[in-house]
């Protein structure tokens, strides 16, 4: 009796392993790219939201000038 022996799987689920396998391999390097990027520049990630008023829509500067819907 060969205990070594795995259970046999469709091409199929081989071909989502190693695709899923792939996908996991491009995001760590994505990241890792990205934050070689940023440190190059001396900056933070993600990126900080500067401080100061919101930007003003549309609809708000309607509504500031006292023509709202």
């Amino acid at each position: 009796m060969n205990l070594d022996k795995k259970p046999e799987r469709s091409l199929r689920e081989i071909e989502m392993e190693v695709l899923e396998e792939g996908r996991e391999w491009t995001r760590r390097r994505l990241e890792q790219r990205l934050q070689e990027e940023v440190n190059r520049h001396g900056g933070v990630f993600p990126p900080q939201r500067k401080k100061g008023p919101p930007p003003q829509g549309p609809e708000d500067a309607d509504a500031q000038r006292g023509r709202g819907g």
